[in-house]
């Protein structure tokens, strides 16, 4: 009996217009925009489908994956009632959508959330103080070993791929880490463009903040179990949720494991639910053998039925 995961993007996956589509075929999914607006006092709608240079900032960024994968989501699930995952992840923000999709959060907290989480992480840290960098070619266990010879908090942020580890930080830091998985054998260390070190301890404080904003909502035991980015086990009951949300802020993603978890349970399907192909990229990067499908648009729904 095939098992099946559904995935969910994180920030980066962003395309103006996405769920469009979606939008424009379900009345439900019109109301939820329609709720999302108000809650949020802001047009998301407009941002998502009309103004590019919004959408990248973080503060908008993230509702609008949210909001525009868990509406592709509820797409499939209308289209064909008889799909049922065994498990759920996302990566960074999307564990958000996996919750909602989950039926633990509800979406238009689930979209209200993380519009304060993006606010809060570009407050976090002074702009130019802090940063972020892929490390490309060079194993996790090493890069682990050369940033505990470095001062200041330079961290571990994403594990996305046995090839690819993400470092996050503050700046002077960064650059020095730089340096040193070079000397140690890295084939390639991007600086990322972003102002944000996410994943790292550095917003521990903002953590605290934005735990206020997540005891306001209420969480429910998730219908189908989530994959946890912090420990790459399942998450399900609303005790297990909350915690995990207070943390996730400045814990590390751990991609590889989550990945590596699925195929240990079982998992030879998994579908990414939202725009672009990122998590499909690193899947296989971790493990050629599943069997991987892309849902972007209504009309991919098809290659499910």
């Amino acid at each position: 009996m095939s098992k099946l995961a559904f995935v969910f993007p994180g920030q980066g996956s962003q395309t103006l217009e996405m769920g469009k589509d979606v939008y424009e075929k379900y009345p439900q999914i019109k109301k939820l925009h329609e709720d999302v607006n108000e809650r949020l006092g802001f047009n998301l709608t407009d941002i998502i489908f009309n103004n590019e240079e919004k959408l990248n900032l973080t503060e908008y960024t993230q509702p609008a994956l949210v909001l525009a994968s868990y509406s592709l989501y509820y797409a499939i699930k209308e289209e064909i009632p008889e799909i049922n995952p065994t498990y759920m992840a996302g990566h960074s923000l999307g564990e958000f959508t996996a919750l909602t999709a989950a039926e633990s959060l509800d979406p238009v907290d689930a979209v209200w959330l993380t519009h304060i989480r993006g606010k809060l992480m570009q407050e976090a840290v002074p702009a130019g103080k802090g940063g972020m960098a892929a490390v490309i070619g060079l194993p996790a266990e090493k890069i682990e070993e050369v940033l505990k010879q470095i001062d200041g908090v330079v961290e571990i942020a994403n594990y996305n791929s046995p090839e690819q580890t993400v470092i996050s930080g503050e700046m002077e830091a960064l650059d020095k880490a730089i340096d040193l998985l070079k000397e140690a054998g890295a084939k390639k260390v991007v600086k990322l463009a972003v102002s944000v070190p996410a994943h790292s301890s550095l917003l521990k404080e903002k953590a605290k903040e934005f735990a206020t904003y997540i005891d306001k909502v209420d969480i429910k035991d998730a219908k189908v179990p989530v994959i946890s980015n912090i420990t790459a086990k399942p998450i399900q009951t609303a005790e297990e949720i909350r915690a995990e949300l207070k943390e996730h802020f400045y814990s590390p993603v751990r991609w590889v494991q989550t990945v590596q978890f699925l195929k240990e349970q079982g998992v030879d399907t998994i579908i990414e639910v939202g725009p672009k192909k990122v998590l499909t990229g690193l899947i296989r990067r971790i493990d050629r053998s599943f069997n991987l499908i892309n849902i972007e648009k209504l009309e991919d729904i098809q290659k499910l039925k």
